[in-house]
């Protein structure tokens, strides 16, 4: 059924944000107020001050509202780098518990769900992770189910992984309110090529192949879920191979074939890629890192990191948080 009355939505910006993120919640409710001939909806861009927000990709925005004026909407998303803190950490995150308990559906796009996590309104819920950010929200976040899903949405809580996600949660929204028709009109008018439930999982990309992990065979993808659940407590290849049900050298054939990598390497860049997010989205010391991903001493795993990404851990973490304090080209948010 039709709603007559608009959905109305506010987009909280931290900065630093994915501006792909804000554009692909905007546009495709713009386009169906159009096509409806009416204010199906209506949103607000929200900032913890009346200050310009600048995104990721160093464009300004200037809030409609404050965080501490925030009423009178439905729905509230953070949208954020997983860096972003309140800068008033008391006072913002004690406004998005009042709107929660004002009845706000409270959401969050890409990093935006670091913010919404520090402000203790996901426990007992599950929440979508960018790929990109799992490790850096699992050590932060250990008791937060973090799914592969591209849009989780339960109890007043829906959390999006990334911009092409957003888009297919608004469409969502407009069917909702507007009708399969012009859910797909909207659709159209952008060339969005499909429309995805809520429930397909992220694609993630295979290293050094070019294509992504749904692409490959079961065994193969059933081996990279081992690696990827066993990161701190790494398990033999041999003991992989039986877990999937091939022998060792069928396994370790059919794997390079698939990956262009043997199963050993692509689990030693698996974890090193682990270790990377923890060294640009925490604070983690290099150590704790390490000690976490099963190295038995951190120099080693320099070493290793050095190898693979051509600058140590301590140099990286200090060049990324110089880009992100505007000192030069940004490396921030998934989008």
């Amino acid at each position: 059924m039709q709603s007559e009355s608009p959905l109305r939505l506010g987009f909280l910006m931290f900065p630093g944000f994915p501006m792909a993120c804000l554009t692909s919640a905007i546009e495709p409710l713009r386009a169906a107020n159009e096509i409806a001939g009416r204010r199906a909806f209506v949103w607000r861009l929200v900032a913890e001050t009346a200050e310009t927000v600048r995104c990721s990709a160093e464009l300004g925005f200037e809030p409609d509202m404050t965080l501490q004026d925030a009423e009178g909407i439905d729905q509230l998303y953070l949208i954020s780098p997983p860096t972003a803190h309140f800068t008033d950490p008391r006072r913002g995150q004690a406004r998005l518990r009042w709107l929660d308990r004002t009845g706000v559906t409270l959401g969050a796009f890409s990093g935006g769900i670091f913010p919404l996590a520090r402000s203790g309104l996901m426990a007992d819920r599950t929440c979508s992770v960018h790929w990109c950010y799992e490790a850096a929200f699992k050590a932060e976040f250990p008791d937060i189910p973090a799914a592969q899903s591209v849009i989780v949405q339960e109890r007043r809580r829906i959390t999006v992984s990334g911009a092409g996600a957003v888009f297919d949660l608004m469409l969502k929204l407009i069917e909702e309110r507007l009708g399969r028709d012009c859910m797909t009109e909207v659709a159209c008018w952008f060339q969005h090529p499909f429309v995805r439930d809520a429930d397909v999982s992220q694609k993630v990309p295979v290293a050094r192949v070019g294509a992504t992990e749904d692409s490959l065979s079961g065994r193969i993808r059933e081996a990279i879920r081992l690696f990827e659940t066993h990161i701190e407590d790494p398990l033999r290849i041999p003991d992989i191979a039986r877990a999937v049900g091939l022998s060792g050298r069928h396994f370790d054939r059919q794997f390079k074939l698939e990956t262009g990598q043997s199963p050993l390497r692509y689990y030693h860049r698996l974890r090193l890629a682990k270790a990377r997010q923890r060294v640009l989205y925490t604070n983690d010391p290099i150590a704790d890192i390490a000690a976490s991903l099963g190295y038995p001493t951190s120099s080693r795993m320099v070493r290793h990191y050095q190898e693979a990404f051509g600058v140590s851990p301590k140099v990286e973490r200090g060049l990324t948080q110089a880009m992100r304090n505007g000192l030069g080209p940004r490396l921030d948010a998934a989008e």
